[in-house]
């Protein structure tokens, strides 16, 4: 269990982010950790928001890890359709080189990035374009894994300029998750099976990473706040 300490308000986390990007003499990359159903979308899209109406235009925009779920004809094929969302489930190999490009290419040279339709639950391909964003958030769940977790994941650690984990509750993620996969289509009773069977199962693996992030965010009543781990 981590302990919550000092509040981190929006602004304050935006301003860092705005400091740390201008040092850089290329895209910044953030990454935002953290176990399914932590609110890691909420948090990028609000750091994303605020950093762009700061700005007074689009310096960022958001590059998440779901874009790169490999299809479900592929998860069919292989029998892993109901582990979807496991580390090996993902097409880390090429999440790596999309990352590397964002980090390498040029602000301005357009870099495609597949999203993810959670209606349909496949990837979009080039769901989002990066132009002259001068920094990139990149949310999921693996980003802060090592080799002796899951072989692969370890590299992007390394392209990441600065880390960010979203802890919260294990209680809190499984009534998230279950309310989730319903929305989603599921029976209320395929739906906790989906969370005890798979889910809390990654969920416990990503705890074991959040040692790796350079800030441990914990979220209370629409705050969030710097954690100790």
């Amino acid at each position: 269990m981590t302990r919550t300490t000092v509040e981190m308000p929006l602004r304050s986390l935006v301003e860092h982010l705005r400091i740390r990007a201008a040092g850089c003499a290329r895209r910044y990359v953030l990454g935002i950790a953290g176990p399914p159903g932590a609110g890691k979308s909420t948090l990028s899209k609000s750091i994303r928001d605020e950093l762009n109406l700061r700005a007074g235009s689009v310096i960022a925009e958001i590059a998440p890890m779901d874009g790169f779920h490999l299809p479900n004809a592929v998860l069919r094929a292989t029998g892993n359709l109901e582990r979807k969302g496991e580390p090996d489930t993902f097409d880390v190999d090429g999440y790596l080189d999309m990352l590397r490009r964002l980090r390498d290419n040029p602000v301005g040279e357009p870099v495609p990035w597949p999203t993810f339709d959670r209606a349909i639950e496949e990837p979009t391909p080039a769901g989002v374009i990066f132009g002259r964003h001068q920094i990139a958030i990149t949310e999921g769940n693996y980003l802060l894994l090592d080799d002796r977790e899951s072989g692969g994941w370890s590299t992007v650690r390394k392209l990441l300029d600065e880390a960010w984990y979203l802890d919260v509750d294990r209680d809190v993620i499984e009534q998230r998750l279950v309310r989730r996969h319903i929305r989603g289509g599921r029976t209320a009773d395929a739906a906790r099976i989906k969370v005890h069977d798979s889910d809390l199962l990654n969920a416990d693996l990503i705890a074991g990473t959040r040692g790796r992030a350079d800030l441990v965010l914990r979220q209370r009543e629409g705050r969030y706040y710097a954690a100790e781990a």
